[in-house]
């Protein structure tokens, strides 16, 4: 698109790739460049505030909140170097056209540039829902001016936000432990996951049977012969299922009015009815209809692309962000699922070509949101353009991740305007009476679909692994009220109550969104973030609750409980939302909830209680620390209280008598010593902590065992565990277990081979005593100072000794290995224009351009980490710069070991030049004090 004659315009959006998606869409006179994301932040910490501010009282908040809440804003000193290059491309331009994000994010970003670059020359805004040619022009002939409203939003929400975690950090790291963190909605999220894993403890599983029934039809017709039917009445009553139990103590619920029938019942009543004849009593049938799903928003697509592509949401917006600078997909943070007439036009189009004219409904599908306060004028995440572009047509251009996500959002876009789905359902009774004259009632449904529809396109996946597809059938014979049926086979089948599924990043996304908390572009780091915390944890899908969340939680409900009330929060979200429509002053918000002013907006409890600063402050002495980092789990058959205790070192149990005094373990004493301490394993899940589990690693954990007497000495052989892990000990002899051995399963005899060690193989020809033993490093043999390795920790107890000293008579070879080859080339950094790798490295994957390293942070992987996120990651690396070295020790050591040398030489001279040495010795001792002085003081002034 040709600019005016003469006129030079630099156009500036977040991320090289997008600046290279849309130079392509410019003409001449146009100069587009990233500005890698925010330019400006609030200070991190103490070294980034200004010279100027560093004695305001507010500087470590970043926020005067006493002058209207005014924000330190810093240049990141990993964009100092870029923000450099735009001023001098700002002074050589006629116009400047902001092109960031079109949301608040987008648009503070925008804000934060102008008021960093400080342009001479115009500046306008302007924004986009998808990198096309089309799209690119229209933006540029259609300009705006920087939305005030979403800046004020936005910088409402990071002030809040810097509020929140500052003041409440503090009193998790005096309380619970140093480092850790509190935020506005990591925080709900975390309670969410931990409340989950509390009802599973806390859940007690039931047992209850029914009947499965094979039936057949003498005369099936066209139909299937054979059919399944399950019990669902006795006599007039419904059989018990899962729903009918309560969950905490496993018993069926008072006035269910239901049969429960155990293993014998229903193996009995099914003896009973075998011979019986069976009757169809009712037969139902119902049209079947489906309609599409709306097309993709962010909190969907994350769900989605989790349930089908086994993706984080991390992961998912990567990858939708790729593909959106690139010109595939609409803007990926979205809680729209509008479509416009062009993308409405261009899905039926495709669906005539695919499907045929009979997959398209008469009129266009339009969808209403469900999400509070979306941005209806947004547009839901589709193709990109005017013509959808199909899977096969872009398959050569993407990556493998790339594809199936464009893929997912593509059949979704055009499922959501074909035809319902249609078909019929159909629910049947059966009965029987048995030989006892008991009336058993039998149901079975089915399922056909007549025409497809939509569902030819896409079928949406459940968080229920077991739950039945859309698109599935099951089909029936063709059954009439009265018709005989005979029964081929009558199978009791046991049934176990099941505690609530853990949520994953997907159900937690829904579970969020559903409360009204968190927006599109926050739920990808929401979900990052409490995992980096410690307090969550993966085990394939499933979210896992750490006991370091339980009592940051427990802390924050018994002292803070609004600050994480599901209903408080998500009226924060809606009061951001009203700031952003105009509808609120940000400076009111925030008044309300940081000094408790009833004036402004906010919420009342908050401001009734004096407001955010005086509630941390006046509650903090309240908190017992004690009290907090203990999860209490149950009580024992020997009235002993077991409970988790959050310590330095992990969790670990500890169980005792109430009112019973325990003293605190001394720094790396042994938990046996105690006899009432187990270490928790690593990756036990807290719902995991059973009493039988409890009692198991009490025997093999913390708390000793006895395995028997020494037959040599008679001294008791005693399981314990320490720091270091499990060990067996009998008087002075101690050993740890093997890496093959497990403390539930170690014996008598294992245990008497470990206390053995070290183990006496021999004397060697010149009288020196070869041994073998377990190190830190693995088995080996030693002779004096010479030690040689063993390939396995059986051969500690069976080598012999000329194994022995042939091993130790064999030179130590240490060979040099060959440098593995990088794990994934990159590409070329966008800042450095260096070449970046990723390596695996003794701590784990790192990625480098050769100069600067950067470990992978948790949740990245080598395969998903994006080449933007590396730059990044390697330009913080460089801005904080080389980690400052140790201070050198002091000189008088090796004053001291220089003299002792030297009087070791001394002591070899003859002794008629003893005198004069000793003399020299002395000169030596005293000249290095003399040189050692100021160095010292250079160090002190330092």
């Amino acid at each position: 698109m040709p600019s005016n004659a003469g006129t030079t315009r630099l156009v500036i959006v977040e991320s090289p790739a997008k600046a290279k998606t849309i130079s392509g869409y410019l003409g001449p006179g146009y100069v587009v460049e990233a500005s890698f994301g925010h330019v400006r932040d609030l200070p991190r910490n103490a070294a980034d505030v200004p010279a100027k501010y560093k004695g305001e009282s507010w500087a470590r908040l970043g926020v005067d909140v006493d002058n209207g809440f005014h924000a330190l804003y810093v240049v990141s000193a990993d964009r100092r170097q870029q923000i450099s290059k735009l001023v001098k491309l700002a002074k050589e331009v006629d116009e400047i056209f902001l092109a960031t994000d079109e949301d608040r994010e987008g648009e503070a970003i925008a804000w934060h540039l102008v008021e960093t670059l400080k342009p001479k020359v115009p500046v306008k805004r302007m924004v986009f829902h998808e990198i096309t040619k089309p799209a690119i022009q229209a933006a540029v002939a259609n300009p705006r001016e920087i939305d005030r409203d979403l800046v004020d939003a936005q910088e409402a929400r990071r002030i809040l936000d810097r509020l929140y975690g500052y003041e409440v950090s503090p009193v998790l790291w005096k309380k619970v432990m140093p480092k850790l963190s509190a935020g506005r909605v990591q925080s709900v999220a975390t309670r969410i996951v931990v409340e989950r894993e509390r009802q599973r403890m806390a859940f007690r599983t039931a047992e209850y049977w029914d009947i499965l029934a094979t039936l057949a039809v003498t005369d099936a017709g066209e139909g299937p012969r054979n059919f399944n039917a399950t019990l669902v009445a006795l006599n007039g009553d419904r059989i018990a299922t899962g729903k009918d139990f309560e969950p905490t103590t496993g018993r069926v619920k008072a006035g269910a009015g239901v049969v429960h029938l155990d293993s014998g019942g229903a193996r009995g009543l099914a003896a009973r009815l075998e011979g019986r004849p069976f009757t169809v009593t009712r037969v139902e049938e119902k049209p079947y209809r489906r309609r599409p799903y709306a097309p993709f928003i962010t909190s969907t697509l994350q769900q989605e692309a989790a349930r089908k592509l086994r993706f984080s949401s991390q992961q998912t917006m990567r990858t939708a962000q790729r593909l959106y600078e690139n010109g595939y997909i609409t803007y990926m943070r979205t809680d729209s699922v509008n479509l416009s007439e062009t993308a409405i036009a261009a899905a039926r189009r495709q669906i005539v070509e695919l499907y045929g004219e009979r997959s398209v409904p008469p009129e266009p599908r339009r969808y209403t949101g469900k999400v509070k306060n979306a941005q209806e004028a947004h547009e839901a995440i589709r193709p990109a353009g005017d013509n959808f572009r199909t899977p096969g047509d872009v398959a050569k251009e993407l990556s493998a991740e790339e594809f199936k996500l464009y893929e997912l959002i593509w059949r979704r876009t055009i499922a959501s305007q074909m035809t319902d789905a249609v078909g019929s359902s159909v629910s049947v009774r059966i009965r029987a009476v048995s030989s006892a004259q008991e009336e058993a009632d039998f149901g079975a449904t089915g399922k056909t679909i007549t025409d497809p529809g939509f569902l030819r396109a896409y079928v949406e996946s459940s968080d229920d692994e077991n739950a039945e597809a859309e698109d599935a059938e099951r089909r029936l014979p063709n059954l009439v009220k009265d018709q005989p049926l005979t029964a081929d086979e009558l199978a009791a089948q046991g049934h176990h109550t099941q505690p609530p599924s853990r949520y994953t990043e997907a159900s937690l996304v829904k579970a969020l969104e559903e409360l009204g908390i968190g927006r599109p572009s926050t739920y990808a780091s929401i979900m990052q973030t409490i995992q980096d915390r410690g307090y969550v944890t993966k085990r394939g899908q499933a979210m896992i609750p750490t006991f370091l969340a339980f009592a940051v939680i427990g802390l924050l409900e018994r002292h803070y409980p609004r600050l994480i009330d599901y209903d408080f929060t998500a009226s924060m979200e809606n009061e951001l939302d009203e700031i952003a429509g105009g509808d609120h002053a940000a400076v009111d918000f925030l008044t309300a909830f940081y000094f408790g002013s009833a004036n402004g907006a906010g919420d009342r409890d908050i401001a009734r209680s004096g407001g955010l600063k005086k509630l941390v402050t006046e509650n903090l002495n309240e908190i017992d620390a004690r009290s907090v980092n203990s999860i209490p789990l149950f009580t024992d058959d020997e009235g002993r209280e077991v409970v988790v205790r959050v310590g330095r070192y992990g969790p670990y149990l500890q169980r005792a008598v109430p009112g019973e005094q325990q003293a605190p373990a001394a720094e790396g004493e042994e938990g046996g010593a105690q006899g009432d301490r187990a270490p928790i394993p690593e990756g036990l899940a807290p719902d995991e902590l059973t009493p039988e589990k409890v009692h198991e690693l009490f025997l093999g954990g913390g708390g000793e065992r006895k395995l028997g007497d020494d037959p040599a000495t008679g001294e008791p052989i005693l399981l314990k565990s320490g720091r270091f892990g499990p060990y067996v000990s009998s008087g002075e002899r101690k050993s740890s277990l093997l890496r093959s051995q497990s403390p539930d399963s170690l014996t008598f005899d294992e245990a008497l081979k470990l206390l053995s060690l070290p183990r006496l193989v021999g004397v060697a020809p010149d009288g020196a005593e070869v041994l073998a033993n377990n190190g830190r490093y693995g088995p080996y043999v030693k002779r004096g100072d010479e030690f040689r390795s063993l390939d396995s920790e059986e051969k500690m107890f069976t080598v012999t000794l000329d194994e022995a000293l042939a091993l130790l008579a064999a030179p130590k070879t240490r060979q040099r290995r060959a440098a593995a080859p990088p794990l994934r080339e990159m590409g070329v950094d966008p800042l450095t224009e260096k070449p970046l790798v990723i390596k695996d490295g003794r701590f784990g994957p790192y990625v480098t351009d050769g100069e600067t390293n950067a470990s992978l942070r948790r949740g990245q992987t080598p395969e998903a980490l994006s080449i933007e996120e590396a730059s990044e990651m390697l330009a913080e690396k460089r801005a904080k710069g080389p980690a400052p070295k140790k201070k050198a020790a002091a000189k008088k050591a090796p004053a001291k070991k220089a003299t002792a040398a030297k009087k070791t030489a001394a002591a070899t001279k003859s002794t008629a030049a003893k005198k004069s040495t000793t003399a020299k010795a002395t000169t030596a001792k005293k000249a290095p004090a003399k040189k050692a002085a100021p160095r010292k003081a250079t160090t002190t002034a330092d």
